[in-house]
Order: structure tokens, then sequence, then C-alpha cells
């Protein structure tokens, strides 16, 4: 049973997505954030969504990443219909199949670098001290953020707080990385070298979905999924993008 379940996981895609709606009601207001919304993001793509605000490119990630669920059609993440999963296995299903990314970084202020990044290993049941050691230092030597572990997050610089919280991401092995506007509180520099990182770790095989409004870190993805009003317009391959010029240090 568990062979032939596996068997179908390998199958399809990573995710699929069929006719996916999220209306939400306020007072006698019903808004449509999501109308049939059709995608599939295979292992190893690097897929970035794009559109104006308030197009639903968040309720979409929020559903990718099972904090929302949708009013009606059909998910499934690694063969598995999301539907069928109980309240009380969600979280447990996003701490070890997905690694989030967020604009502001969520760093927590009192915790140093080290500690940041073994945080959401202390929840999986199981996992020795020295497994927790050995998947953080990996996490931050692959974003190049070893040399801070005892820093705290008010001693870095923007874009070295989010190659950390890229690394807090990456420590638990996830199945895919879900970005929401990673480079939203950089500067250009450091929004570029960020999306430089997250090329990279796409090329050493990392499956990566990313929420952007800039249509210039966009075509950093080799697959480009535009939304408006709750539908997608198109998707395409985009042209790759040439590195800049980027200082080592962020």
């Amino acid at each position: 049973m568990i062979d032939s379940f596996n068997r179908n996981a390998e199958r399809m895609p990573l995710i699929r997505m069929r006719a996916i709606t999220k209306v939400f009601h306020t007072d006698e207001i019903e808004t449509h954030a999501l109308s049939g919304v059709h995608c599939d993001i295979e292992r190893g793509e690097f897929v970035s969504i794009s559109g104006p605000s308030g197009c639903g490119k968040s309720t979409l990630l929020a559903i990718l990443g099972l904090l929302d669920t949708p009013t009606s059609g059909e998910y499934f993440l690694n063969g598995r219909s999301v539907a069928e999963i109980r309240p009380d296995e969600r979280a447990t299903i996003r701490n070890r199949e997905i690694g989030f990314i967020f604009q502001s970084f969520n760093l927590i202020g009192d915790l140093n670098v080290y500690q940041n990044v073994e945080l959401p290993l202390t929840y999986r049941p199981g996992l020795s001290r020295e497994a927790r050691r050995k998947a953080v230092i990996e996490a931050l030597e692959r974003v190049g953020m070893a040399h801070r572990l005892t820093h705290y997050p008010s001693q870095l610089s923007g874009g070295q707080q989010q190659r950390v919280a890229v690394a807090r991401a990456l420590a638990g092995n996830p199945s895919i990385l879900l970005a929401d506007e990673p480079t939203g509180n950089l500067d250009s520099r450091n929004g570029e070298a960020v999306m430089e990182l997250l090329r990279k770790l796409h090329a050493e095989g990392a499956t990566i979905c990313m929420v952007t409004h800039d249509a210039r870190y966009a075509d950093f993805a080799e697959r480009r999924v535009q939304i408006f009003d709750g539908r997608i317009l198109f998707e395409d391959h985009a042209r790759p993008v040439l590195a800049p010029e980027l200082a080592p240090a962020m």
C-alpha cells in the first residue's frame, strides 16, 4: 500500500491544483480572490507568480503552504489530496514538506543566527541535537552565513537577515520552498543577491515557488505565471537572466 502511494506520488507533479477558488465574505460583501486556478509544479522547478497588488498571489501562496484552504477545487501535494489531511496533521506537514521565506524575514530578535535556523527543527520528534546541528550548519554554509552563527538579527544587514531566513527554510530539507516577496524589504542590490541565491539553490535541485510583483525578479524563475483578478492570465518560460556583478558580502 505504501509502495503504491509512493509510486503514485512520483508520477504526479509535486503540486497539482485544479479549479481552485477562494471566496472571502465580509458582512454582505463577497470577494473572489481566486477563480478557477489550475497549476502544476514539478519537482525541481523554479516558478514565479506575479501580478499587481490584490490579484490573488498571496492567497494562492497561503493555500499552497497549507496556511489557508480553498473554497472549492482540488489540491494535491506529493500525490496526496490536501482535503484529506486532518487539521492536526497540517502543522506537521508544513514543518516537514514546506520551507517558507517571508518578505519581513520573521527572525526572532532574542535568538542568534544558529538558534533561529534550528528552531523549526526542534518541533520534529526524534531528531537528535547532533542531527539538528548538522542540518543548521549545512544550511548556513549553503547561503554563505556559517560565519555568523552567534550574531543576532539586529547585528545583520537586511540582505544577511534574508539569507538566514532562507537557511531556516532549507534546514528541514523541504519538498518545496515558498517565497513571498523575498526581496520586498531589500534595496535593488541586495534583492538581486537574494535572487542569485535562489537561482543557485534551484540549480542544486531545490523546488521553488516565489510570489513577486517585480517583473525583474520574476524573470529569474524558469517558468513565469501571471495572475490578474484571481485568474491565471498566462504562463511561459523565462529567458535566463544574466548574473549581475555583485560584491560577495551583503
